[in-house]
């Protein structure tokens, strides 16, 4: 699809936003009982739920657990209804295993996992609807069902994408704009820090334009950072007039 396509001469993108907005994100916490901490979330017409398990013992061989911190368990999958084509997804596809090898890797970097050691944490995320920012969506939904459990961190973990048409770089980017043709990146962002907990890209980028499509995708993890803590408040609220009653 033709970059003027995605991006109009005034500057706006094909549902409307400007080139740095982000999707509308709602978001809801303990959606299920029977788990240590859930959370739902739709970012844009992206939907995804996310379930924690732990820290509970490690299940299966001990040779897995270690001594100084907790294992972080991730499983991704999508629905088969996620998308227009039904298809079978099968677990452990190369593309599953791939998005739960790269949510490990985020939330390794944000769990304080030292604090239980020969420890086991299950995180479980599932794409009910997919229309772009899949990864990302499955990152604020894991970070909201992680703080449901009680499950420390060093800071929220926000994830975004970003990419570029025609020079300019658009932030949380839909399906259309993903499979536009043009470079994307995902990140996500420790944003008290800036620390950087994983940086994904798919196409080749010329150096120069690299610092400032992080840059769009840092300031967009800004932005839905303070949407998560708005999310955290309001379930708090909601909590203490429960117990409260």
């Amino acid at each position: 699809m033709a970059g003027l396509e995605l991006l109009s001469d005034q500057g706006y993108r094909l549902d409307g936003r400007k080139a740095p907005e982000l999707r509308k994100v709602q978001a809801r916490m303990s959606v299920f009982a029977q788990a240590d901490g859930s959370a739902y979330l739709e970012q844009g017409n992206t939907k995804a739920l996310a379930v924690v398990y732990g820290p509970h013992e490690t299940r299966g061989s001990r040779s897995k657990s270690l001594h100084d911190r907790a294992v972080i368990n991730c499983q991704y999958s999508m629905a088969t209804f996620s998308t227009a084509e039904r298809k079978r997804r099968p677990h452990g596809d190369r593309k599953s295993s791939e998005m739960s090898l790269h949510l490990k890797q985020t939330f390794e970097a944000a769990v304080l996992t030292q604090l239980y050691p020969r420890s086991q944490i299950d995180i479980y995320v599932k794409i009910l609807q997919a229309d772009g920012g899949n990864y990302s969506a499955c990152v604020n939904a894991a970070t909201l069902a992680l703080v449901d459990a009680g499950i420390p961190m060093r800071d929220y973990v926000c994830a975004c994408t970003a990419g570029f048409v025609e020079e300019t770089p658009l932030a949380d980017l839909c399906h259309v704009e993903e499979s536009g043709g043009g470079t994307s990146l995902s990140l996500a962002l420790l944003p008290r820090s800036g620390n950087i907990a994983l940086l994904q890209m798919d196409a080749r980028l010329h150096q120069d334009h690299l610092d400032t499509l992080i840059e769009a995708a840092m300031t967009a993890c800004k932005g839905l950072s303070k949407v998560l803590d708005s999310v955290v408040r309001q379930h708090l609220k909601e909590v203490s007039v429960l117990t409260r009653d």
